[in-house]
Order: structure tokens, then C-alpha cells, then sequence
């Protein structure tokens, strides 16, 4: 009999220990999905926010969408560099810098300083807004772009228009990498401003 018990007394901490972690797991799965702001803050970390704010309303962006895209690009990694020679925060190619600056309105700051954040998030500011006055106004265009590379994107747009249908973003782009930058950013977006409304200044009207 005692064995019994002894064996019993087990199967219920067990079970009390499984009904715990259950809890727990659908708890945890509950605030991933509704995202609170403390929660937020901890997996989208948001620096250099004042720059953001500046450049953001310079060029008639969000600073969220900013945001999104500076944490997307280098997770606020001043010092991130890309196989392929992207520089700083917003992850802009020195070659893509140029161009900015041999234009009749480049922002403030000269190509060869990309490695100042300041620098960086003014240039990428200013590409962004670039790319989607390029694409008609469409966010995820110029993000498609902004990763993939304006001439890919023509000729992915090309490719479908021979088709006869019209490229969908992100769903028809080849590239995973773009598919998935899209996402993210689309997805980061909103998130950030929830979570840093109050740092964040209003989107531009």
C-alpha cells in the first residue's frame, strides 16, 4: 500500500507540474501575440531616436517606419557592416551614398562619413522616402527595393507584367531574403509605434 501511495503522490505532482507549465506556455504564447509594450521594448529595441525624429519629419516619413527599418537593417549596430558593403545603422551602400549626394537635395552629411550614425540615418532617410516616391507611394515597394535593389525590382515587375499579372509584395519576389525583409518591416512597424509613442514623434500628414 505505501508503495501505491508513494507511486500516486507522484502521478499528481506530475500532473500538478504539467498543468503549470501549460499555463505558463499558453500565458507566454498569449503575451507574444498581443505584444504589450514592456514586452515589445525588449525584442525591438529603439536607439539614436532624436536622429530618427529629425530625419523622419525632414522627409515627410514615419519615424516608426524609420524605426522598423533601422532595427531590421542592423538592430541599432552603429558598427554593422554587410558582406556586400553596407555601412552603419541603416545599412546604406557607400556607392548607394553617392548617388544620394550628387542629387539636387541630399541631407545633411557627406557620403564618406556613413559610419556616423547621424550620417547614416540621415542618408537612409532620405533614400527611403527616395524609393517610395519612386514606386508610386507604396511602402513595401521601396522596402522591396531599399533590400533587393531598385533594378531587380523593375525587373521582377517586368517579369510579371509579361505574364500579364502584377507582382505582389512580398509574395511573388524570388529573392527569401526580400520576402522576409518586407515582412519584418511591415510587421516591425506598427510594433514600434505602440511600444515608443511617447520617444516617437507623430507620423507625417
Amino acid at each position: 500500500m505505501g508503495r501505491r501511495r508513494r507511486r500516486g503522490s507522484r502521478a499528481r505532482r506530475l500532473l500538478a507540474f504539467l498543468v503549470v507549465v501549460g499555463a505558463l506556455v499558453a500565458v507566454g504564447l498569449a503575451v507574444h501575440q498581443s505584444k504589450p509594450a514592456w514586452y515589445a521594448r525588449f525584442w525591438y529595441p529603439l536607439e539614436y531616436d532624436a536622429a530618427i525624429n529629425r530625419d523622419a519629419r525632414l522627409n515627410g516619413l514615419d519615424p516608426a517606419l524609420v524605426a522598423a527599418v533601422t532595427w531590421r537593417e542592423s538592430d541599432f549596430d552603429r558598427t554593422a557592416n554587410s558582406p556586400r558593403g553596407a555601412v552603419g545603422l541603416m545599412q546604406v551602400l557607400p556607392s548607394t551614398a553617392r548617388f544620394i549626394e550628387s542629387q539636387d537635395d541630399p541631407p545633411p552629411g557627406r557620403a564618406i562619413e556613413l559610419a556616423d550614425p547621424e550620417v547614416n540615418i540621415s542618408f537612409g532617410s532620405w533614400y527611403l522616402r527616395y524609393l517610395i516616391d519612386l514606386h508610386g507611394g507604396s511602402v513595401p515597394a521601396a522596402l522591396a527595393a531599399y533590400n533587393g535593389g531598385p533594378e531587380n525590382l523593375r525587373q521582377w515587375r517586368a517579369a510579371a507584367a509579361a505574364k500579364g499579372v502584377e507582382l505582389r509584395i512580398p509574395e511573388d519576389i524570388p529573392f527569401p531574403e526580400t520576402r522576409q525583409y518586407v515582412t519584418d518591416v511591415m510587421d516591425a512597424w506598427p510594433i514600434y509605434r505602440d511600444a515608443y509613442g511617447e520617444r516617437l514623434g507623430p507620423a507625417a500628414g
